[in-house]
């Protein structure tokens, strides 16, 4: 018997949160991830971020980036994001851009691909 693939309805529904990281200069891609992981974990715990399912895209440029989560949990990341005041010990802010269902609308909002 051969495994089916799952109906779209069982899917996890995801959604793409475009974000821009503001400071004097430009950041390194892994400090940023790091503290908005972090700002995440302190604000739903390890339990939530395994429900939330965040994953960082590998689109990286001019301090702007996209990372997807699952769509109950969007409000929760865009805190999460407003969070953030210091990244590597220097005065920063993260602001999210765009949060859409469409990976492709979410690129075109940082100017990716």
């Amino acid at each position: 018997m051969a495994v089916k693939a799952m109906a779209p309805s069982m899917r996890e529904k995801k959604r793409y949160i475009a974000f821009e990281a503001v400071a004097e200069k430009p950041l390194p891609r892994d400090a940023v991830i790091r503290e908005i992981r972090e700002s995440m974990s302190q604000l739903i715990g390890t339990l939530g971020m395994a429900k939330a399912g965040l994953i960082f895209l590998p689109d990286w440029e001019n301090n702007k980036g996209v990372l997807r989560i699952s769509h109950k949990y969007t409000d929760i990341a865009k805190s999460a994001i407003a969070l953030v005041k210091q990244i590597n010990g220097n005065n920063a802010i993260i602001k999210s851009v765009n949060v859409s269902g469409i990976l492709k609308k979410s690129r075109n909002k940082i100017g990716g691909r």
